[in-house]
């Protein structure tokens, strides 16, 4: 056999079965092997979760939540995607209701006013829904029927500044006036969380 067989032979086939080997090694061994879906999510829901619930008890807040964007459904005739929002993550106090099991698959539009402001601004505060001279932004019948005396809502984007979820922080008991420092506070929680969520939503 010749020299150019042998070199044939290790380049065509011994060379990619060292590179595969070299590959299930680092995906295996290394603990590089990628998360399935179930445990993936299982995870994210778990960093998300136990971050609510270190807001709620940090601010005293009633109720905190996260919902998020979705496509739910198409348009007939045009086929085009339906932009929806479900509240994905919450936790609650025992005087507030919840919000999770009623904010499900909702259109984006019947909230456009509100979410056009977050879109821009990057928060809603609304520290007292009684007072007249503040502005709701359409959420003042939503606040009626969920006890909501005060709530702060905070955007949360991706890596590319796209809008794909929103952090609230509700008061139910009694209204309360958070401070500036709180409020940036705040905003940086929905900073870290858009960089949680965009890492699951990209894999």
């Amino acid at each position: 056999m010749t020299d150019t067989i042998w070199v044939a032979i290790i380049g065509g086939i011994i060379g990619p079965i060292i590179v595969l080997t070299i590959n299930w090694y680092l995906n295996n061994k290394l603990g590089k092997k990628k998360k399935d879906m179930v445990t993936e999510a299982l995870e994210v829901g778990e960093l998300v979760t136990n971050r609510l619930d270190q807001i709620k008890e940090e601010y005293k807040a009633d109720r905190v939540w996260l919902s998020q964007f979705h496509n739910g459904g198409h348009f007939y005739p045009t086929g085009k995607s339906i932009a929806k929002f479900s509240i994905f993550y919450e936790t609650v106090s025992s005087n507030a209701p919840s919000l999770q099991l009623s904010l499900k698959n909702i259109p984006v539009a019947l909230f456009s006013k509100s979410f056009n402001r977050l879109l821009s601004d990057d928060m809603i505060i609304i520290p007292d829904f009684k007072d007249e001279s503040i502005s709701t932004y359409g959420l003042r019948h939503l606040a009626e029927e969920y006890r909501n005396k005060s709530q702060y809502l905070f955007a949360i984007k991706n890596f590319e500044g796209k809008f794909i979820a929103i952090l609230g922080v509700d008061y139910t008991a009694e209204k309360l006036s958070l401070t500036e420092e709180e409020i940036e506070e705040l905003l940086r929680t929905s900073i870290s969380l858009g960089g949680v969520l965009s890492n699951h939503l990209k894999n």
